[in-house]
């Protein structure tokens, strides 16, 4: 949801926001402990079919981490404790936030498999349900070409990974929560990926204080370590789960969870967002911090019941992909349950 905003007051508060993190020292990234090398694993492009749109996956090891941050980092929120450890499988994950061009096709472009052949048609991508027209232009302005998606609902989201599943033949999806947190911090311990002070956030992220009030274009700054661009700002990003504010309670601090999701049901809200947005002051970037989708993020929809696809005030969150080397059982075939008219 966009927020008031006031250039001079939004200046001065995370100018002093900034000098308070300053205080703090920072620390070496951390090697990620037991990481898994996979020889077969390599960067690569996929294309749509049929389209000239193409999309860059990098490859995550696997290895263990801690999740969630420690009672000391500055700007914390109770939901993101108490630590713990989590063991992560191989996966690759998408290099940027996932762009309109693809998006495009998945809602709009029903001519689609028959422009791609045979093989496409039968893919299965076309039974799937494609979106409903959207209340009013979901970039908002904002531009398209080379631009995250954003305005669109958690279902949505999912919904166009499974289609994007058929039409590439690959096993696409929302990457969950630990996965999301663990590609961020790309083998640190820090609050961010580049740091334990925002001193040089700028370099890295698009957020309140310098993003003119918008969302930008994907890979304008600079990437983490393992080669992920926009993990902090520009726009949040869904992950798979529902959002639990107790959930981190859940687990046991000194066995590590192996591949951890909260797989969610027919709910409509609320879902995990990780990274922080345009919109959002640094805290809000940092690798542990999480975020929650709410009902005002559709308040301006007029119909009755809803979208459940598009999100008129969710200017503030997009999405990237990730494919996991070999899928964990309970997601496999997993879709989204949510229907007109729910919760």
């Amino acid at each position: 949801m966009r927020r008031a905003f006031y250039p001079g007051v939004g200046f001065l508060f995370c100018t002093l926001l900034t000098l308070w993190h300053l205080s703090g020292k920072p620390s070496r990234p951390a090697q990620v402990s037991s990481a898994t090398p996979v020889a077969e694993m390599k960067p690569y492009s996929d294309a749509l079919p049929g389209t000239s749109v193409k999309f860059d996956m990098v490859p995550i090891p696997g290895g263990t981490f801690t999740m969630g941050s420690p009672a000391t980092e500055r700007g914390r929120l109770p939901d993101e404790g108490p630590q713990h450890k989590v063991k992560i499988r191989p996966f690759w994950m998408e290099k940027t936030e996932m762009t309109w061009e693809a998006f495009d096709h998945f809602a709009f472009n029903k001519g689609l498999a028959k422009a791609a052949g045979p093989a496409a048609e039968s893919s299965g991508a076309d039974a799937i349900t494609r979106p409903t027209p959207p209340y009013a232009d979901p970039t908002f302005g904002y531009g398209r070409k080379g631009h995250p998606i954003i305005s669109i609902s958690h279902h949505a989201a999912m919904e166009f990974c499974r289609w994007l599943s058929a039409r590439t033949g690959k096993t696409y999806r929302l990457p969950t929560e630990a996965e999301w947190e663990y590609a961020c911090r790309a083998g640190t311990k820090t609050p961010y990926s580049f740091g334990a002070v925002p001193v040089t956030i700028t370099q890295y992220a698009w957020f309140r204080m310098n993003s003119e009030d918008e969302p930008h274009a994907v890979a304008l700054k600079k990437p983490n370590p393992w080669g992920l661009f926009d993990m902090h700002g520009n726009v949040a990003e869904w992950c798979l789960d529902l959002y639990d504010k107790g959930y981190y309670k859940t687990f046991d601090p000194l066995v590590p969870a192996e591949a951890p999701v909260l797989i969610p049901g027919a709910q409509h809200y609320p879902h995990v967002v990780r990274g922080g947005s345009w919109d959002d002051n640094a805290p809000a970037l940092r690798c542990a911090a999480r975020g929650e989708s709410k009902p005002s993020w559709n308040r301006q929809d007029p119909q009755r019941p809803q979208s459940i696809w598009w999100l008129t005030d969710g200017t503030q969150v997009g999405f990237r992909v990730v494919r996991p080397l070999e899928e964990q059982e309970n997601l496999k075939d997993l879709k989204s349950l949510v229907v007109p008219g729910g919760n």
